[in-house]
């Protein structure tokens, strides 16, 4: 449903997004992760048409962005950073005007309306003017003005900005659901969203995608991805670290603690042994008759990744 393909924008002699690909089928939630700066909105902008592309190409379900524009943007709702609104108009009367905007039929429109309504818990705000609205149901109403037409392709720029924890849990359980049928792209900060909504993410920086995969595949690229932490006594701890140490899966010992008891330790695994770390520290406290009072292993976190990949000095 997405094709993107080489995009690059320039901002003057500023390169904002540089040789960015991805492809978004349908039944996909793509989520756009990066630091500020790292091009996320402006790639955004680009997929809708919003901005023109300096370079490389964008096509919605076979329709190019720029030769096709109207049959493109005819199957893309968009909800953009910081979505406009009329303040003089009723949540409803909005949502009736988006409708008309995006072409509904007119035997469709109060269909459409409640729908959206109904799907982002708008019920009680529904007749209240824009301008009374608390920031939360404004972001709710933008949401509803995204898919009032029962678009093929969201994009949702930041789409949990502004709401309390309960509200981002619904929003990211509609974004789920929603992208059973749909192809989605939702750009966030929140690392946590990415595990509860996507079924993949993008990392950028720079303008360049340097992470594509699934959560799962992401999380067990960070460094402490099949790492065991270990809190064990029986031994010195002098000891017990030594015997870890000689564990052909072990890469290093990272010993927290370490008394005549026992200690508390990280067991970093060997290339290609993550998968075999945690049965091997175990086998081995059996083996020297330790008691274990905490044998875990690690998953890999997206925070982590997010953190060794990504730039830290100060972006634009």
């Amino acid at each position: 449903m997405i094709e993107v393909e080489n995009l690059h924008k320039h901002f003057g002699t500023k390169v904002a997004v540089d040789g960015v690909s991805f492809t978004v089928s349908k039944g996909e939630v793509l989520g756009f992760l990066g630091p500020n700066g790292a091009g996320k909105s402006t790639t955004m902008r680009m997929v809708t048409g919003f901005l023109p592309a300096t370079e490389g190409t964008v096509t919605i379900g076979g329709a190019d962005i720029e030769e096709d524009e109207l049959a493109a943007k005819s199957k893309i709702g968009y909800l953009p950073e910081a979505a406009p609104l009329y303040s003089d108009m009723t949540v409803e009367g909005f949502l009736r005007f988006s409708a008309e905007m995006r072409g509904v039929p007119a035997g469709e429109l109060d269909a459409a309306v409640d729908k959206a309504i109904k799907t982002t818990f708008l019920e009680p705000v529904r007749h209240q003017s824009v301008d009374t609205l608390s920031k939360g149901y404004r972001h709710r109403t933008c949401f509803a003005q995204s898919i009032i037409h029962d678009p093929e392709v969201l994009i949702l720029d930041e789409p949990t900005d502004g709401l309390d924890p309960n509200q981002k849990n619904e929003i990211r359980q509609l974004i789920r659901r929603m992208g059973e049928e749909k192809a989605i792209i939702f750009s966030t900060h929140i690392l946590e969203e990415v595990e509860a909504a996507c079924t993949r993410a993008i990392i950028i920086d720079r303008g360049t995608v340097i992470a594509d995969g699934t959560p799962d595949e992401l999380k067990s690229r960070s460094s402490n991805a099949g790492s065991v932490r270990l809190k064990a006594k029986g031994l010195a701890g002098s000891g017990i670290e030594a015997e870890l140490e000689k564990l052909s899966e072990a890469r290093e010992v990272k010993v927290e603690s370490s008394d005549d008891d026992g200690l508390t330790a990280r067991i970093l695994p060997a290339k290609g042994k993550s998968g075999e770390l945690g049965a091997a520290v175990g086998k081995l406290c059996k083996e020297k008759n330790l008691t274990v009072e905490e044998l875990h292993v690690e998953e890999g976190r997206l925070d982590e990744l997010f953190r060794e990949i990504t730039k830290t000095d100060d972006q634009d």
